[in-house]
C-alpha cells in the first residue's frame, strides 16, 4: 500500500540516498556527467537540502509498505500558486502509479491553502513531460536557466490548475 509521510531535516540522508538511486539515470541521456555532478552537488548535498527546508520547502517521502519509493518537495511560491520543485520514483516503481499518488497528494495539501495552479519545471528532453501531461499540466513557456559553472537548465514550465 503506497502512503506519504512528511519529511524533516532528519530524512535528509534518506533523500540523497533516493536522490542517488534515481538522479543519474533519469539525467544520464540528457545532461553531461559534469552537469549531472554539478547539479547533485547544488540542489541535493546536505546543506542545500537542509536550506531548502529552513526556506519553505516540504519534502514528502513516498512509501510501498515500508520501502521508501520516492519523494517529492513543493512550496507557495505566490499567491494562490505552488511550485513542485522535485518529484522523484525509483526506476523500479515508475509506471506503478506512484507518481500520481505523490501529484494527488499535493494537490490535496495544497488546495486546503486555497492554491489555485501547480507549476514545475521540467527539463524539454525529459520523457517526464508526458506524465505531467497525463496529469493535466499543459506548458506555459519555454525557459532556459542559468545555475553557473557554464551550465544551463533547458525547462518548459508547466502549470495545473487546482
Amino acid at each position: 500500500m503506497l502512503k506519504i509521510r512528511e519529511a524533516t531535516v532528519n530524512d535528509i540522508a534518506l533523500i540523497r540516498e533516493l536522490t542517488s538511486r534515481v538522479w543519474p539515470q533519469t539525467y544520464a541521456a540528457i545532461l553531461s556527467d559534469k552537469q549531472i555532478d554539478y547539479m547533485l552537488d547544488m540542489m541535493y548535498s546536505e546543506p542545500s537540502l537542509k536550506k531548502q527546508m529552513e526556506e519553505g520547502a516540504q519534502f514528502i517521502i513516498a512509501y510501498y509498505d515500508q520501502e521508501p519509493v520516492g519523494f517529492a518537495s513543493y512550496q507557495q511560491t505566490g499567491p494562490e500558486v505552488f511550485k513542485l520543485h522535485k518529484i522523484y520514483v525509483l526506476l523500479s516503481q515508475q509506471g506503478k502509479g506512484v507518481g500520481k499518488f505523490i501529484i494527488n497528494y499535493i494537490t490535496d495539501k495544497i488546495k486546503a491553502q486555497n492554491a489555485k495552479a501547480l507549476q514545475l519545471q521540467v527539463n524539454r528532453f525529459n520523457k517526464a513531460k508526458d506524465f505531467y501531461e497525463k496529469l493535466g499540466f499543459v506548458i506555459l513557456y519555454e525557459a532556459d536557466f542559468d545555475i553557473g559553472n557554464g551550465f544551463f537548465m533547458n525547462d518548459y514550465v508547466m502549470e495545473k490548475k487546482i
